[in-house]
């Protein structure tokens, strides 16, 4: 069996009640059980933390070294911003599959750049919930086979 974190980035504790009409109606608690329930389907086990701290997530992608196959992360505002959670990123060396509810290039042009996109296994944006359903999906894909995926 696989084992897979997800981290959910700053605000995203927010979903179902911030703006719906760009990140969607479903709250973060049945986004989880959801992703929950994929990950069984798949052969994975799965943990997932939300913090709008970037030393938390940073601190989680460090204890995931060991004990983890691989990263689903929505770094959320931090995805502009922090070189930080890139280097963290880099230094585990876990697979990491970067998810975005919505698709940053569509949006203000300070969202357009991404700290973590070029050190991700890969990127999913723009299609709501389901970025984070296709994410877990490709992420387990590439843990099961390597870098064939």
């Amino acid at each position: 069996m696989h084992h897979v974190l997800v981290l959910h980035g700053p605000n995203l504790n927010a979903l179902g009640t911030r703006e719906p009409d760009i990140y969607g109606s479903i709250p973060l608690a049945e986004l989880d059980h959801r992703l929950h329930d994929l990950a069984k389907e798949l052969g994975c086990a799965l943990e997932t933390l939300q913090s709008a701290h970037e030393g938390v997530l940073i601190d989680a992608l460090f204890g995931a070294v060991g004990r983890m196959d691989g990263v689903l992360l929505n770094p959320g505002g931090l995805t502009h911003t922090s070189v930080a959670l890139r280097d963290a990123v880099v230094a585990t060396r876990l697979p990491v599959v970067e998810v975005h509810l919505t698709n940053p290039r569509r949006r203000e042009s300070f969202r357009h750049m991404s700290f973590v996109s070029d050190v991700a296994v890969g990127v999913i944006q723009g299609f709501g919930p389901d970025s984070y359903f296709l994410g877990l999906r490709a992420l387990a894909g590439h843990i099961r086979h390597g870098s064939q995926t």
